[in-house]
């Protein structure tokens, strides 16, 4: 094939390689990570599972506050944030691979996972930017992507390195400054998209997401239940080894690495289409893992559902700010994230209580309910459209017909999500 990945051009072809890998190594190799090596840590520094707790807390608390520096930011200035982002993941993990105590290793635990929050929202920016537009949808859905690679990266560098835990941070820190390089190598910023629009945080803007924001929160919950105890459930049942259990999350990232290529039929939907057929393919695998965690084959089977469905629902939260404003996708990248991770903090601390009150299956299937749930939510994203559209209407100057100027922009915002999946030549699904 002549043409990288089918991409226009072969530097538009490397800056979707080289964020793919960025996305490997801020989310799949040093945020996610953490939980994977926690056993081997948790013995060499007398880590117990509250204090490990307290960590993985302020973790997502610094997530969120890096995501919403993102949210200001991604658009003006998404080299600076690549920077930073990097900085502090390699200088993170490395400070982890060094530590001779507790403090020293909660605190570069905490900063390490400020990359992933300002990773998402600068990627949005990079790709649109390289990507002419009928080619953005497809590339921003491959790059995020990116976590099933790094999942799958983190499980082999845990069965070659561990317990030799702190090589295998220092490994990661090594590659993270790697692939930011090739990345920033590839990148040609545009004058074009300098200035983010001042009025991002409208009251209005935020209302449009309003469904998306109750999705976002709701698959932050839901995916929890993996994320945080879906190793332990199959340590549990015992019907796994502990290379068994690495295994499982090498399948999580097979599952998301598949993304990539199913992006191109996905960018052909609607962003509430892919966003009910993601959540449906998690929902199976969450239920699975609940309901067989002790049959090691349907377990393995679970996880790869799971992780293509998780990461092909965040690419469709990408899609479903673009489709509510393009111009803005890079804050709207952000604000959904920060709902997600918000969400997963929430459901570890409420899905814990239920596993102590009652059983792990009992908490993931409270988990694929709340999955379920969040499916539901996203069909009331075609009554806000039909809404919107018609709030619209009755702002268009009177004696003249909304259709008499097709494709023109109405003046009360941004054009309903079935218009803009037509401008990027997406057909929406009905």
């Amino acid at each position: 094939m002549k043409r990288t990945f089918s991409f226009g051009s072969e530097r538009e072809g490397l800056v979707v390689v080289t964020g793919i890998a960025f996305i490997a190594a801020t989310y799949g190799l040093v945020r996610l990570a953490y939980g994977l090596f926690l056993p081997d840590i948790q013995t060499d520094l007398a880590l117990d599972s509250a204090r490990a707790g307290y960590i993985s807390a302020g973790s997502s608390l610094v997530y969120c506050l890096a995501a919403l520096c993102g949210f200001l930011f991604g658009r003006r200035c998404p080299r600076m944030l690549i920077v930073v982002a990097t900085a502090t993941a390699a200088g993170g993990v490395w400070g982890m691979a060094a530590a001779a105590n507790l403090v020293v290793f909660g605190i570069s635990a905490v900063i390490a996972s400020v990359g992933a929050g300002l990773a998402s929202p600068a990627m949005v920016s990079v790709v649109r930017r390289n990507l002419p537009a009928e080619r953005i949808d497809r590339g921003q859905s491959m790059v995020n992507s990116g976590t099933g690679p790094g999942l799958v990266g983190a499980g082999l560098l845990a069965l070659l390195f561990l317990p030799g835990w702190r090589l295998t941070w220092a490994v990661i820190g090594g590659i993270t400054v790697f692939i930011t390089i090739a990345l920033l190598t590839a990148d040609r910023p545009g004058s074009a998209d300098r200035d983010e629009q001042r009025d991002a945080l409208s009251v209005d803007w935020v209302r449009r997401h309003r469904t998306a924001l109750t999705a976002a929160v709701l698959l932050g919950v839901a995916s929890s239940a993996m994320w945080t105890y879906g190793r332990a459930i199959l340590v549990d049942t015992g019907g796994s080894s502990q290379r068994g259990t690495i295994v499982a999350w090498i399948m999580i990232g097979v599952g998301g690495a598949a993304v990539a290529g199913s992006a191109i039929p996905l960018a052909k939907w609607t962003a509430t289409c892919a966003w009910i057929l993601s959540c449906s393919t998690m929902t199976v695998g969450i239920l699975l893992v609940a309901t067989a965690p002790g049959q090691m084959v349907v377990a393995l089977v679970g996880c790869l559902f799971f992780g293509w469905g998780f990461t092909s629902s965040t690419s469709a939260l990408i899609a479903w700010t673009s489709a509510i404003d393009a111009t803005r996708s890079a804050a709207g990248t952000a604000l959904l994230f920060i709902a997600l991770m918000f969400g997963q903090a929430v459901g570890a601390t409420a899905l814990g209580a239920i596993i102590t009150a009652a059983s792990y299956a009992v908490a993931f299937v409270v988990a694929a309910a709340i999955a379920a749930l969040s499916i539901a939510v996203s069909t009331l994203e075609r009554t806000v459209r039909r809404a919107d559209a018609e709030e619209a209407d009755a702002m268009v100057e009177p004696g003249r017909a909304p259709s008499d100027e097709p494709g023109q922009q109405l003046s009360a915002g941004p054009a309903p999500t079935e218009r803009v999946a037509g401008d990027l030549g997406v057909q929406p699904c009905r």
